[in-house]
């Protein structure tokens, strides 16, 4: 899309808990390219991305599942009051569905919930636009009721630029101790541990 050879050679970013589109806007930043550039070509950029990651993404990411992720989601559906799952990730949404698709969980995440890198670059917006999605009478769904769960500050930062609590969990790059520094509403170390986490954030 901008006639770059090598794009993300030479420039560093630190993509965790970013969107797709903050992602490749800092590296095209890195490279030169002018910010109205990119935002004429914002629309291409995604669709590009999103293609090209159809193409290469493995017929199978099953391994890539977390220990107790499985066991997890299924406790959750199954209860009588069972939580309403929605994907807030900072993916372009066909990036994120073919993902947890070939991962073997896509089918406990609805469509048309939840919010995406596709929805907009700043993932502080993401939260709000999940619990518009999951509302129902013309209302968001509420705060109160709303917990990201997630492994990086980022996570924990978008989370609370909506005004809802965050779950924190050290699966990822981040430890407990840096994701609790980070202001996590509550930590777990492990899948296993989420359940109990929540229910003492209810």
């Amino acid at each position: 899309m901008h006639g770059i050879g090598r794009p993300g050679e030479g420039v560093v970013i630190d993509p965790a808990g970013r969107t797709d589109g903050e992602i490749a806007r800092l590296l095209l930043i890195g490279h030169g390219i002018p910010a109205a550039r990119i935002d004429e070509r914002v629309a291409d950029v995604r669709i590009a991305t999103c293609e090209a990651y159809a193409r290469r993404c493995p017929g199978d990411l099953s391994h890539t599942v977390l220990p107790g992720v499985r066991e997890l989601l299924g406790e959750l559906t199954a209860r009588p009051d069972a939580p309403r799952l929605a994907l807030l990730t900072g993916n372009y949404e066909p990036v994120a569905r073919l993902k947890l698709a070939r991962a073997g969980i896509g089918d406990r995440f609805a469509a048309r919930q939840g919010a995406f890198g596709s929805d907009g670059e700043d993932r502080a917006l993401l939260p709000a636009i999940a619990r518009r999605r999951a509302g129902a009478g013309g209302h968001p769904h509420p705060r109160e009721r709303t917990v990201v769960i997630g492994d990086t500050p980022r996570d924990i930062a978008c989370a609370h630029a909506d005004g809802v609590r965050c779950l924190a969990v050290a699966t990822g790059r981040y430890s407990a101790a840096q994701l609790a520094d980070a202001g996590a509403d509550a930590v777990a170390e492990h899948a296993a541990e989420i359940p109990a986490q929540l229910a003492a954030l209810a």
